[in-house]
């Protein structure tokens, strides 16, 4: 049978499970990759698992996140992540370094390996012909410590792409097409595998921009061939000896197809405050902006900030007064070819503001947007507040589009900026050495290394085991397409509690219900604990895990939704939250906060069942029904949410038993 190139990644890897759509398969991960607002969590799983090394080919750790330094926190937690970097021997990438997506791309990224990655980008990695996954914290713990990750196999969706991107259009625009056509959810279940002849045309780093935002989509994971394109990728970057040819058969078919005729793009955007919510730049075109904002792990390449600085060198003169045209390189080698070609110079002498090589404004680390005021912004998602500003107006785009829109001080369509089209100059060589990161210890030296603990980095909470009898009140309901940012804020007052689970409890949900933590702690105090009611897709977006373990930590046992994102879903069963589905959705309209749910031979259930009956009592109406429930769950979930989590199973039967 002819294959494409999903089917042999994960034939390659495959050590247990049928790859039929929907069944659970086991997978060999290669590499891992956690980054610091994530990792830290991984790295005192490890600790209180008690693993050794990593037993992958290669592990990095990435600072990118928190690089703000206004007190201890952030410091203490890099210090932290070096140490344990160098006790679980992996790769450390030192702060300034840049985003762990491209430089992991360039420094790690192999054809034909796995990934797996503490962050829901790490699918970009898939642009080198890999099979990348983002997934929480402890899954990929239990990845470094040799475990095969177990996923439902997904569905293949391929894509092909017909021919070439016009004037003025680039790769984010045919992401953000994607986004117009299926929306945040359209990718659940699912790896999107780009094929065509409009791939012709498509360097890696183009590559790089769609399978990053193929989680926006909700997807598992983007797949491109390991083609000429990604041979020439790594010859650049010294690499040539990692590179093989990986393509689809002839004859190769998809489980699901699609096609976008790229002659046919125009430049969109994505209007606040999703990014399914995409229109034509053309039809927002003259309302007013604050900020330009190029970089993140999105638009990473040297090609996104060299357009750009073509662009103010032909247009002329300086960014309007009022407009903070923001220039974030992703890397310090991107930052150093920029340099090396007179783009940065052409940058500065436009107006623009340059930021350290890091995340920032995306997760929330500065540049945070002025109250009621238009940011356009080249990053990957624009959920409400998750630029710092609790009421922001966040728009998607294309480096084009946010720079024309710079120069001209409103939304701007690139085509009707009055310039010629531009293209980027040749990619400057620079010396590409890797100084940047500290390498492995050696297995006998990184035994004695002791891990270096500030005052604000705490152990893992314990929990208990799943009890048999529930009885719990409804402290919250929400609607659909909730997301991690929404149940825990990002941001530069939140973040750094990252390793002090205590602290960032704190602000579960404070965007949404501020009197939600009061609730919860006051449930917990009388020993009861509460459940949550959402709607579709619920816990879309960043893999943050902590967006299961702090409401876990207030109390929380129960999430009843009508679907779950991927990643917040096994974040939730990790931390012993059982999720659960209507099994009728128009049972969602019918429970109410302060109602209670009564659930009865719970281990059971869990262990066995597909369906779970709750019963629903009105403590005003004293009226009491019951609410039919779907367990949707694999063998090995059912007993790590029996155990109370992950860790607990892991120290009862997992590999910290051996």
């Amino acid at each position: 049978m002819p294959k494409n190139v999903t089917q042999k990644l994960i034939d390659d890897h495959l050590t247990g499970g049928d790859p039929i759509p929907g069944k659970l398969i086991q997978l060999r991960i290669d590499q891992t990759l956690t980054q610091d607002a994530t990792g830290t969590l991984v790295m005192l799983a490890l600790e209180a698992m008690e693993i050794g090394q990593s037993q992958a080919d290669v592990s990095v750790q990435y600072v990118d996140h928190n690089l703000i330094q206004e007190d201890h926190k952030n410091p203490d937690d890099h210090l932290f992540l070096q140490s344990a970097a160098r006790r679980f021997g992996l790769w450390y990438s030192r702060p300034g370094n840049g985003v762990s997506h491209p430089l992991h791309m360039r420094f790690f990224g192999k054809p034909g390996a796995t990934l797996l990655g503490s962050d829901s980008h790490t699918p970009a990695a898939g642009s080198l012909g890999m099979l990348a996954m983002g997934a929480g914290g402890l899954d990929v713990a239990m990845a470094m410590a040799g475990e095969p990750y177990a996923v439902r196999m997904p569905e293949i969706w391929g894509v092909r792409l017909v021919g070439d991107l016009p004037d003025w259009v680039s790769a984010k625009d045919v992401i953000l097409e994607m986004l117009r056509r299926h929306g945040v959810d359209g990718g659940r279940g699912r790896v999107i595998e780009y094929h065509g002849p409009g791939l012709a045309n498509l360097s890696a780093m183009d590559r790089h921009v769609l399978a990053n935002m193929g989680t926006e989509l909700g997807a598992t994971s983007t797949v491109f061939p390991a083609d000429e394109a990604v041979r020439n990728f790594l010859v650049d970057n010294g690499r040539e000896g990692d590179f093989k040819e990986i393509v689809a058969d002839p004859g190769a078919t998809y489980d699901v197809e699609d096609e976008i005729n790229l002659n046919t793009l125009e430049p969109l955007v994505a209007k606040p405050s999703s990014p399914g919510n995409v229109v034509p730049v053309s039809e927002v075109a003259g309302e007013s902006i604050y900020q330009a904002y190029l970089g993140s792990s999105a638009n990473p390449g040297f090609r996104d900030f060299a357009v750009p600085a073509a662009m103010v060198r032909a247009y002329g003169g300086v960014i309007p007064t009022g407009v903070s045209f923001d220039v974030n390189p992703a890397s310090r080698v991107v930052l150093e070819q920029l340099a090396t070609s007179g783009a940065l110079l052409d940058l500065l002498d436009a107006g623009a503001r340059l930021h350290q090589a890091g995340c920032n404004g995306c997760i929330g680390m500065g540049q945070a947007p002025a109250t009621g005021r238009n940011s356009l912004r080249t990053v990957p998602r624009n959920f409400p507040g998750r630029s710092g500003t609790l009421e922001d107006s966040v728009f998607l785009c294309s480096p084009e589009t946010a720079t024309a829109s710079a120069l001209n001080g409103r939304i701007t369509d690139p085509r009707a900026l009055g310039i010629e089209p531009v293209k980027p100059e040749a990619v400057p060589k620079v010396k590409i050495d890797g100084k940047m990161f500290q390498p492995p210890l050696a297995v006998e030296e990184a035994g004695r290394v002791e891990l270096v603990k500030g005052p604000n980095i705490m152990a893992i909470p314990d929990f208990e085991a799943l009890p048999d009898e529930l009885e719990l009140s409804v402290l919250l309901k929400v609607g659909d397409d909730v997301s991690t940012d929404e149940i825990l804020p990002a941001g530069a007052e939140v973040l750094p509690y990252r390793s002090n689970i205590a602290a960032i409890a704190e602000f579960v949900y404070s965007g949404v219900d501020p009197d939600y933590v009061v609730a919860a702690k006051r449930s917990k105090e009388q020993d009861q604990g509460h459940a949550i009611v959402g709607g579709k897709n619920y816990g879309q977006g960043s893999s943050r895990e902590h967006a299961a373990l702090a409401p876990r930590f207030l109390g929380l046992r129960v999430v009843l939704a009508q679907g779950f994102a991927r990643i917040h879903q096994q974040n939730l069963i990790n931390f012993g939250v059982v999720p659960l589905r209507f099994a009728d959705s128009a049972d969602a309209d019918k429970i109410q906060p302060g109602e209670q749910l009564v659930l009865s031979g719970l281990n059971n259930a869990v262990a066995n069942d597909e369906r779970v009956s709750l019963q629903v009592r009105n403590g005003d109406s004293q009226e009491q029904r019951n609410v039919e429930a779907l367990i949707d769950l694999t063998g090995r979930e059912r007993e790590v949410l029996q155990a109370g989590g992950l860790t607990n199973w892991c120290r009862a039967v997992g590999p910290c038993r051996d």
